[in-house]
């Protein structure tokens, strides 16, 4: 069994280098990381057209790419190990992406590129602030890894798990994507030659109370696993706007 492990806050991530040895120590497992060599938040799906891309060999089975996640997942199957993998995880990540996070996470990105790739994928987050403690995400990440094994992915589906910060167990709910709300900041400043400059929060206010969403769960204090289609068609709308005149 062979995983590709990456994410979006570098190779020196403390939750990187948790997973990876979580997953090296299941028996028959075999881990090769390959995640950016910076940090790479919220880089959402973006993907390095306009110039080369580097490769680092750091130690054996773990590369660093100068790029985005997606890059490194690019990278990773079709340039490293030129075959494909059987799973892609990701993460961990230093905070969570719930609700409209998916949307921007780089986490969630590399998973999805792993998924149109044809490989099954499962994007870790943890809650909290510095410094992070992964014990019980370690955990997790062994219990929905044999979860997965015995019993499968679809194909266009990956897996966002979210962590509660101060997480006491390993219980965990099968939730949907909830709502974030941001507060909309956008701050203009003026640089020291006087010209205007903005910059973009990103500050977290507050979750819209919905009912078995991700955002709930965490709220409870629970561990939220999020079943994610990169098949985004509104189909229902689909049908309605077929039968325009």
């Amino acid at each position: 069994m062979k995983i590709l492990v990456t994410n979006d806050d570098g190779i020196h991530a403390k939750g990187i280098q948790v997973l990876a040895k979580t997953l090296r120590e299941i028996p028959g497992v075999q881990v090769v990381v390959v995640a950016p060599d910076r940090e790479q938040s919220t880089t959402s799906h973006s993907l390095t057209l306009h110039r080369p891309l580097r490769v680092n060999k750091v130690k054996k089975d773990v590369y660093t790419v100068d790029g985005t996640p997606t890059d490194a997942v690019f990278i990773g199957v079709d340039g490293i190990l030129k075959e494909k993998p059987d799973f892609i995880f990701s993460g961990i990540n230093h905070g969570g992406n719930l609700g409209d996070d998916i949307h921007y996470s780089g986490t969630i990105s590399a998973a999805v590129e792993g998924v149109i790739k044809g490989i099954p994928a499962v994007a870790f987050s943890q809650l909290g602030k510095k410094p992070f403690h992964f014990d019980m995400a370690a955990k997790f990440v062994k219990k929905l890894y044999q979860l997965i094994i015995k019993n499968g992915l679809p194909n266009d589906v990956l897996l966002s798990v979210n962590i509660p910060e101060n997480c006491q167990n390993l219980d965990y709910v099968v939730t949907k994507t909830g709502v974030r709300d941001y507060g909309g900041l956008c701050e203009e400043r003026i640089d020291p030659r006087g010209r205007p400059y903005y910059w973009i929060g990103g500050n977290q206010y507050k979750f819209v109370d919905i009912k078995g969403s991700d955002c709930n769960a965490i709220m409870a204090g629970k561990i939220s696993v999020t079943p994610v289609n990169i098949n985004m068609t509104n189909t229902s709308f689909m049908k309605k706007m077929a039968k325009w005149k």
